[in-house]
């Protein structure tokens, strides 16, 4: 049995684990630096309320976000290939020399987590390919919740915690995501499970479990840990909040 656990110990993320900017290589690493604190071995991402949008120029609609990467690849300056392309005819736009700081595969995943999130916000951890083959671009979603499915109210608070694969690229997958009500308070501890082999996945929270699926990628997945931000999603009473994601540990079980 093997085993890896991320404590954020320290002030700081681990400069041989963490890339603290999201897709650089489709804006520039200025303009996906992620807004965070560690301290009492807690990571917090956070989204102030004057930080500017992610990729402006290329990215409908209008979104904001503080996420961090356990790896990164991406072709040469102009090149089309990088990790996660959202629109066709992308193009690199910043050298990024690939990093590979904690990819794994198969075993046991579990993230302990709490957020803050209104209904223009959410917050996910997740697990892709590293792409450096393009069909090696599968993801596994440890768990997804926007902030429209949380309840707050201490008598029944509640969240629809998204899990699944997604196949995006890679032709060994199909899609196979869904979004569960659970009983929880989200700005709560929680430890959100996911149990990764040749036979499938499985999820739980907190030990209870939520999903399961017959396929997983079979190749080495990087993580991802995000808070997001939708503008355009505003009531008007919302703006003045700052969403949070604090991830106590995140844990690698393998064996």
């Amino acid at each position: 049995m093997g085993s890896r656990t991320e404590h954020f110990e320290g002030d700081d993320l681990a400069a041989d684990t963490w890339v603290p900017h999201y897709l650089p290589h489709w804006s520039s690493r200025e303009g996906t630096r992620a807004s965070y604190d560690v301290a009492g071995s807690v990571l917090r991402l956070r989204i102030p309320t004057g930080q500017g949008l992610w990729c402006p120029e290329r990215h409908t609609p209008a979104l904001r976000t503080s996420t961090i990467a356990s790896g990164l690849f991406a072709g040469a300056l102009g090149s089309t290939v990088g990790q996660q392309p959202f629109a066709d005819g992308l193009t690199v736009t910043e050298d990024q020399d690939p990093f590979r700081g904690w990819l794994l595969t198969g075993g046991r995943l579990t993230v302990r987590a709490r957020a803050d999130v209104t209904a223009r916000s959410m917050v996910s951890v997740w697990l892709t390919g590293f792409e450096d083959e393009p069909e090696r671009c599968g993801e596994v979603c440890v768990f997804e919740v926007f902030g429209d499915t949380v309840v707050t109210d201490p008598a029944a608070p509640s969240a629809g915690v998204g899990a699944g694969v997604h196949a995006f690229r890679d032709p060994a997958l199909r899609e196979d995501f869904s979004v569960t009500p659970l009983a929880l308070d989200l700005r709560e501890w929680h430890d959100f499970t996911v149990e990764m082999g040749p036979a499938g996945c499985r999820w739980s929270v907190d030990g209870r479990p939520v999903r399961t699926s017959d396929q997983c990628p079979r190749y080495p997945l990087q993580l991802f840990v995000g808070v997001f931000d939708f503008p355009d999603r505003d009531d008007g009473t919302l703006a003045d909040h700052e969403p949070t994601l604090e991830v106590d540990s995140i844990e690698h079980v393998v064996g």
